[in-house]
């Protein structure tokens, strides 16, 4: 609840509230949810071989070792789907690029972050979102859309910063497009990893 609550004190635009929070830790239902987050996982790989993020790559080196560690990753993600102690889906109404329900999901995994509680966002099951609406009951004619599912539970192993990330001076800029943000950045600022 404590985490719930954090999300709700995150700012949304006119103060609408049109979000809803499901949590999941029904051994059954987390089964039925495995299985459609697998043939998701398979249309999104199939979509990732064909190509589709072959514009955005700026080191095709980096991003392909980058890539092989996210694939293995959700591999494990795919395989333990149900040991996962808490699935919570998050829900709104007409919010067009997620500008209202992307800080209330923040302020959860930041929440749960502060209590030792790993958190992974995924939009995987958006393939199956009708099948999931189904399986939980989600009002039908009301527009409510799936924005997200987070995976929350205690960190197995290290936990910290683990993907390549290009570093801030190449992605920031200060005054103008073209200006240096005034600093180098060679490594993450925060702590590589937490035992």
């Amino acid at each position: 609840m404590k985490w719930i609550d954090a999300a709700i004190r995150a700012p949304n635009g006119g103060n609408a509230q049109r979000r809803h929070f499901l949590a999941v830790d029904d051994p059954a239902l987390k089964e039925r949810l495995a299985a459609l987050y697998r043939t998701s996982r398979q249309r999104e790989y199939a979509e990732i071989a064909e190509g589709a993020l072959a514009r955005t790559i700026h080191d095709p080196e980096a991003h392909a070792a980058t890539l092989r560690k996210v694939e293995a990753s959700g591999q494990y993600f795919t395989e333990h789907f149900t040991d996962i102690p808490l699935l919570l889906f998050v829900f709104s109404i007409d919010d067009h690029g997620g500008a209202n329900i992307y800080p209330a999901i923040w302020s959860i995994l930041l929440a749960a972050r502060a209590e030792g509680v790993g958190g992974v966002i995924t939009t995987m099951l958006r393939y199956e979102e009708k099948s999931v609406h189904e399986l939980l009951g989600v009002p039908t004619g009301d527009g409510w859309r799936m924005n997200a599912m987070l995976a929350l539970g205690y960190p197995l192993g290290r936990w910290g910063v683990a993907a390549n990330r290009r570093p801030v001076h190449e992605v920031s800029s200060r005054n103008r497009w073209d200006g240096p943000i005034g600093a180098t950045v060679p490594a993450p600022l925060w702590p590589r990893a937490v035992d």
